[in-house]
């Protein structure tokens, strides 16, 4: 396939998505969660065992686009809905592939970028990767992630990281559970391919059949959450407080709240 946001690669029952906007960090953008999503089903179509995440340059993914952010504040509420629905899509794409997943976070992954690292079934990060369940400092809710977060650490933690936004660096994310392994930069995408050397040492029909386990485990609850974190997610964009987060954080400077 033609994808322009992104790189696909094979070599030996393994696939690699590389995020490739180095110039814009990775940030997501309309296009890009359209390659992803492009792409995951024809990883998962092929005969590749497994998939290696990772970004060009500098960042794994420094968050949404900023142009993109920018189009929010006009967008209607069906398409705020269908934006919704396409970020859980992608989310859940990963969340629930029938392969294992390994992210090799090679520097920042921020918001939605969190997401991606976090949602893969090993994530690998060097010492300087960052994460950050950002949204409330632009007026945003992390509906969609926070579903997924609970999951992972437990409420106490999510609401630490949920409610206060903060950015919180590898060895924190190693101790919540949240990053596998920490490796120095250099060593980064050799690990990745040793761990899935070694994952290709299983049963291929084995791995597939353990990961349905896992993933009809969580569906059921899932299906109910997401819905309400969907409304959520379209319904905070038609508030005061986000048309103010977004655009004081467009204009570099500090946002001024209304509450509504």
């Amino acid at each position: 396939m033609d994808y322009k946001t992104i790189e696909l690669t094979y070599e030996r029952g393994v696939a690699t998505i590389t995020l490739n906007r180095p110039d814009k960090r990775n940030a997501i953008s309309f296009e890009l969660i359209d390659d992803l999503l492009r792409a995951l089903k024809e990883v998962e179509d092929s005969e590749a065992l497994v998939l290696i995440i990772t970004g060009a340059g500098k960042a794994f993914c420094s968050g949404m686009d900023l142009e993109n952010l920018k189009s929010l504040l006009d967008r209607t509420r069906e398409q705020n809905l269908h934006d919704s629905r396409t970020m859980v899509q992608l989310f859940r794409s990963l969340y629930e592939f029938r392969k294992v997943t390994i992210a090799a976070v090679n520097g920042p992954a921020i918001a939605g970028g969190t997401g991606l690292a976090l949602l893969c079934d090993f994530t690998l990060g060097v010492p300087e990767a960052k994460f950050g369940y950002t949204e409330v400092r632009i007026g945003f809710v992390p509906a969609i992630v926070s579903t997924f977060l609970l999951r992972q650490v437990g409420e106490k933690q999510a609401r630490d990281l949920l409610l206060t936004g903060r950015i919180f660096g590898a060895e924190e994310a190693a101790r919540l559970g949240l990053v596998s392994e920490i490796v120095a930069p250099e060593n980064l995408m050799t690990r990745a391919r040793e761990l899935a050397a070694l994952l290709m040492e299983n049963s291929p029909s084995s791995l597939r059949a353990t990961k349905k386990l896992l993933t009809d485990h969580a569906r059921a609850d899932l299906d109910a959450q997401i819905e309400a974190a969907i409304r959520e997610n379209a319904a905070v964009r038609t508030t005061a407080d986000f048309r103010e987060g977004i655009s004081s954080f467009l204009e570099k400077r500090k946002p001024v709240w209304s509450g509504r």
